[in-house]
């Protein structure tokens, strides 16, 4: 099967956020499985030098918007069998930024054109376009209306991702001219969303199938806690959305080789996570002793679950014989919240308000829990790392991390974490209890061995996409 992957990051090239694991990682998953996958993300100035100077020059074509016409320069490189293609405008992509420009409107309209004009440029005859949240979400509106009388067209299928429904790309309704498209797309069956323009709304209505990154997510999405303003559309819709859990790349997630561990192990000398953890205690000046660590390694915003954590913390503190690390930066409120308790509790909290790659991994194998009481999240990805690190999640049943973490059952000995359900602050602080009781008897080995044979690569995910791609172009 031949497809074209678009999206507006990919890791390891440029990365804000999830949407550059799943990018870099997914399409590599697929062509292992025998698939021809293109992946195609902007020829941002923000990419690393030592990737830029290998790209190979292909040529070139003109994208025309707004009676413009625009240079779009295509380069390619080879990332572990997998081709990617970067498309580069200087005008719209030699930034400082990758997005929260005054422009992203035309710059990603620019993107999503181009990614389907590029399809003819490489004679790349695909069966899939699977284009992912709203800075593509407009490469699928243009697929399907190339289609109209172009044979090269008209038989492609298309594909959209909501990695989070929050951020939509809502525009004026003169951004509709930016486009190109017939005003008959600014009507309620389009792009028109109140009095404005709303690139993912135009995705989910001319996409042939919709996905959400979790199955519990997909089924959130139809009502108005989690809809965004979008719930109806999502539920006129409901026949063509459905969810896929994301996987994490396990040959960098693991901690049998794991570069920057003070010493890697694996389930079998599940031992020698004690060594990280009291390395891990040393490098942040915390008292080297046999209490259960509890991680945070998280962009400190609300939806995260900061404000439950600010109702028990104190107490949480004050009455356990626990210590606490945070990694993160985000909300201004949130970072001197912890730098707050940090300061009342210097020997229990250490609060890292930045955000370093290589100290998440140290977190990641010494801690003993991780904290996520998100309000929602669409997956999730820490858990996924923690879990194949032995370190337990205590989160919240929403969207993919109550797909993803089973709570444990003392008598089935099942499970994999630890979990609650309303978003209350109380249930959080007695769910972080109930792990510290397990901490303490033989069942946390089992629950640790549960965690670490929890599959969350993306060889399931991969084969579900398929399966996915498979229905719509039989």
């Amino acid at each position: 099967m031949k497809i074209l992957y678009c999206a507006a990051e990919a890791d390891p090239f440029i990365k804000t956020g999830g949407l550059a694991d799943v990018a870099g990682t997914l399409p590599l998953e697929m062509k292992k499985q025998g698939h021809d996958v293109k992946v195609v993300i902007p020829l941002y100035k923000l990419i690393n030098e030592e990737y830029r100077k290998k790209f190979e020059f292909e040529g070139s074509f003109y994208v025309d918007l707004d009676f413009k016409h625009h240079y779009v320069g295509v380069f390619k490189y080879i990332h572990r069998g997998v081709e990617f293609y970067f498309l580069d405008n200087e005008d719209y992509f030699n930034r400082d930024n990758v997005y929260g420009e005054n422009d992203d409107c035309e710059r990603f309209v620019f993107f999503s054109k181009a990614c389907v004009q590029l399809l003819r440029y490489i004679d790349f005859d695909c069966d899939i376009i699977h284009s992912n949240d709203w800075h593509t979400a407009m490469v699928n509106v243009y697929a399907r209306d190339f289609a109209k009388g172009d044979p090269f067209y008209e038989s492609i299928k298309t594909v959209f991702t909501i990695h989070n429904l929050k951020y939509q790309g809502v525009f004026s309704s003169n951004s509709l001219r930016q486009t190109d498209l017939s005003p008959m797309y600014f009507s309620e069956d389009a792009l028109k969303f109140y009095d404005a323009i709303n690139f993912m709304k135009g995705a989910i209505v001319f996409s042939d199938k919709v996905t959400t990154v979790s199955k519990t997510y997909a089924d959130e999405i139809k009502y108005s806690f989690f809809g965004e303003g979008l719930d109806g559309v999502i539920r006129q819709y409901h026949y063509k959305i459905s969810g896929i859990t994301n996987g994490i790349d396990t040959t960098i997630w693991n901690p049998e080789k794991d570069k920057y561990l003070f010493k890697n192990y694996s389930l079998k000398n599940i031992k020698d996570k004690s060594v990280n953890k009291k390395a891990l205690q040393r490098m942040y000046g915390l008292e080297e002793k046999d209490v259960p660590i509890f991680a945070m390694v998280t962009r400190l915003v609300e939806n995260k679950g900061l404000e439950l954590v600010r109702y028990i913390m104190d107490e949480f503190l004050t009455t356990e014989d626990v210590q606490v690390i945070i990694l993160g930066t985000g909300d201004y409120s949130y970072e001197e919240m912890f730098k707050y308790y940090e300061w009342k509790f210097p020997d229990k909290l250490k609060a890292n308000i930045y955000y370093n790659n290589e100290e998440s991994h140290k977190i990641y194998a010494g801690a003993d829990f991780l904290m996520m009481p998100s309000i929602f999240e669409p997956c999730g990805i820490s858990q996924l790392i923690a879990m194949r690190y032995g370190t337990i999640p205590v989160v919240r049943e929403t969207g993919g991390l109550r797909d993803t973490v089973q709570s444990f059952n003392e008598f089935s000995k099942e499970g994999n974490g630890f979990s609650f359900t309303n978003i209350n602050a109380h249930d959080f602080l007695y769910t972080l209890r109930r792990a510290i009781s397990f901490y303490y008897n033989d069942d946390f080995k089992i629950i640790q061995e549960n965690a670490m044979n929890s599959k969350n690569d993306w060889e399931k995910s991969a084969k579900e996409y398929i399966q996915l791609y498979e229905e719509i172009i039989k």
